[in-house]
């Protein structure tokens, strides 16, 4: 008996009910699902085969930046009204979507960080998810995150509640964010942000859960127990995840709850932090851990390592240190070089499924 036990879609992309059912039963296992940045079909393959090899679910979501790389955007593609970054996560979706049975293992397909001026990335995809719906009984995505906590806490939440609304008819999840997370991340600038905004007070979380679970029990909380984007030298972040349990506890006595675990929550700015921090926050009931910047670097070594050590080849495309008339094209061909970097990321996210438990759920 594994996580696939649960699930009506056993691999490939899930939505609805299995979503809902998949991280019930990390929380029942104590374990939480990696959340890996993807901005190309290279890292989406590097992340689902390190899941595949880990008999593991994993979580491929898009940030508006990623989204807008994986269309162009770098090369000249318009997103003043946020095209490039709508076209990019729809045709991330539907990528995924295609390639993600052959793994044979469940996929969660979300998209990340919205902020209050990114809101029209949103609606765009939303557009995207009701046509698939109404053609396919499901949305394109598995699952979306609103993130307001920017913005005053009763408009962040009314809002929040606006959009799960919406999604509440295809049994599609909703990610919010209550309390800042520090650090840089995708053009949103948090570095000198009051340390005190970095965590979540439980009357917050109380009142977040009965707004939403009106609505829809389709929804999860990124809290802020002192997470930072990017990495930091060890002991620069003082991380208190001993907050989320805390959280737990208020809400199941205001509820008069009968499980100790009736919220959903997230990790977010995971890279960097010490596996005690990942697991006691496992314990407290997250159920998804955001994994970027570790990854980022991970990618560049192969790539880099190999075009360090395959300097002499590349440099020309005919004559190396074997002859000056040898061809160079089986070390400048792209599918080599980028191989690389999609070696060491999956290597990368293998470590995290590890660390999060997830390796072996399946």
């Amino acid at each position: 008996m594994g996580a696939q036990s649960v699930l009506s879609r056993k691999t490939g992309v899930i939505v609805g009910d299995d979503v809902l059912a998949l991280f019930k039963y990390a929380q029942e296992k104590n374990f939480a699902i990696p959340a890996i940045n993807v901005t190309s079909s290279s890292t989406v393959v590097a992340s689902l085969e390190a899941a595949r090899d880990k008999k593991a679910p994993i979580i491929l979501q898009m940030s508006q930046g990623g989204a807008a790389y994986f269309a162009g955007w770098k090369g000249g593609v318009a997103n003043d009204k946020q095209q490039a970054s709508i076209a990019g996560a729809v045709a991330a979706a539907h990528y995924i979507r295609s390639v993600a049975p052959a793994y044979g293992i469940p996929v969660v397909l979300h998209t990340d960080h919205c902020a209050k001026k990114l809101l029209p990335w949103l609606d765009g995809m939303f557009e995207a998810d009701e046509a698939y719906f109404k053609e396919h009984g499901e949305p394109l995505f598995s699952s979306h995150m609103i993130d307001l906590s920017e913005e005053e806490v009763d408009w962040n939440i009314e809002t929040t509640q606006k959009y799960l609304k919406r999604a509440a008819p295809m049994k599609q999840w909703l990610e919010m964010e209550i309390g800042i997370t520090g650090g840089e991340e995708d053009g949103v600038n948090n570095e000198d942000v009051d340390n005190n905004s970095l965590y979540t007070q439980p009357e917050d979380i109380n009142n977040i859960y009965n707004a939403l679970s009106k609505v829809s029990p389709y929804f999860s909380i990124a809290a802020g127990f002192g997470n930072v984007h990017g990495v930091y030298k060890p002991g620069n972040v003082k991380l208190h995840p001993e907050l989320l349990g805390k959280h737990q506890q208020f809400v199941k006595e205001k509820l008069s709850a009968k499980t100790d675990k009736p919220v959903f929550f997230v990790f977010h700015g995971g890279s960097g932090s010490a596996k005690k921090e990942y697991t006691d926050a496992i314990s407290y009931g997250v159920v998804k851990v955001n994994l970027d910047t570790d990854l980022q670097y991970a990618y560049l070594t192969g790539i880099r390592d190999y075009v360090l050590q395959k300097k002499d080849y590349i440099l020309t495309p005919v004559g190396n240190p074997d002859g000056e008339d040898k061809p160079n094209k089986k070390y400048f061909d792209p599918r080599v070089w980028v191989r690389e970097g999609e070696k060491t990321m999956s290597k990368r996210v293998a470590e995290g499924l590890v660390d999060f438990n997830t390796a072996d759920q399946l």
